[in-house]
């Protein structure tokens, strides 16, 4: 029986995501060629890996158990190769980066091709996803996350300043007034941003110290922050979105901060990364990269 590198990271991919069609868009294989291939190891291990039948990806007890092996061994491979090409200044492997939809499209994606252009040997892929962070799943090596991390085991680097402001068009505030209270949201029309797995609707002011929150309602919701802020620039109503996001609008007048002399809870940007193992110099290099440029792209305090 033999086992190759290949076979290790073939199944460190299946095990980090959520269906076999979505390990093969990240493999960039056909979903047959996944289940052929997926068939022939659990054949050769002569165990099962993976549960089939369910709606989604599941592995067995001994799937679980492989699946943590593999992280271990391939961790320890990519610590011996930083021990091995430190000496040389090149950085290479793969690094896998996960962002939000619009933090990813519109700032993370230009710094990491930034970032990439000077390492013609180091592979740089980027998800985007407007689902919740999943740590466990081992599905990234840094994670560019808006707001208190999930889970905190992770090591975080913050990487910007940031805070949720809730806003409106100057349209929208003409005709139905402009809030004096944080309560009178209650009764406004609000565009709720349905993301990761909060209270979407229950909106929060103030400091850790004195918090106030409001429940929120609306006709319209999305879990697109671009689709919610282009409704607000109709506007349609009022929307809680990141300073990052909102700037430009309000600098130019298009959108109007309700309630400006209200804190808003911090909500900062930072780098996420496994706690356990070995930290490649590669990924130390793009967290610096971040942190160096990603304020000045958003107009963010560091």
């Amino acid at each position: 029986m033999k086992t190759s590198i290949d076979d290790l990271q073939f199944f460190q991919a299946v095990a980090a995501s959520e269906t076999l069609t979505a390990a093969a868009r990240r493999l960039g294989c056909s979903l047959p060629a996944i289940s052929k291939r997926l068939s022939a190891l659990e054949k050769r291990l002569d165990v099962r890996l993976v549960q089939r039948g369910t709606r989604r990806l599941a592995l067995t007890s001994e799937g679980t158990l492989y699946a943590s092996g593999i992280d271990a061994i391939l961790d320890r491979l990519r610590e011996l190769e930083d021990v091995v090409t430190d000496g040389s200044g090149d950085l290479r492997g793969s690094l896998v980066v996960q962002a939000t939809l619009g933090l990813g499209r519109a700032h993370v994606a230009p710094l990491l091709a930034e970032f990439a252009a000077p390492h013609p040997a180091l592979q740089v892929v980027l998800n985007t996803s407007a689902l919740p962070l999943r740590p466990h799943r081992r599905e990234f090596d840094v994670a560019v996350h808006v707001g208190a991390p999930p889970d905190s085991s992770l090591r975080m680097r913050r990487l910007a300043e940031n805070r949720r402001v809730p806003c409106a068009a100057p349209s929208y505030l003409e005709r139905h007034g402009v809030p004096k209270r944080v309560e009178e949201l209650a009764e406004h029309d609000c565009i709720v941003l349905r993301e990761n797995e909060g209270d979407f609707a229950l909106w929060r002011f103030g400091d850790a110290g004195d918090p106030v929150q409001v429940r929120v309602r609306g006709s319209l919701a999305s879990n697109d922050g671009d689709v919610v802020t282009g409704w607000a620039l109709e506007g349609r109503g009022v929307i809680m979105r990141s300073e990052w996001q909102v700037r430009p609008y309000l600098e130019r007048g298009d959108l109007v901060r309700v309630l400006p002399e209200v804190p808003t809870p911090a909500a900062d940007i930072y780098a996420l990364l496994a706690s356990d193992g070995h930290v490649p110099r590669r990924v130390t290099a793009l967290t610096d990269h971040l942190a160096a440029r990603l304020p000045g792209r958003l107009g963010l305090s560091r």
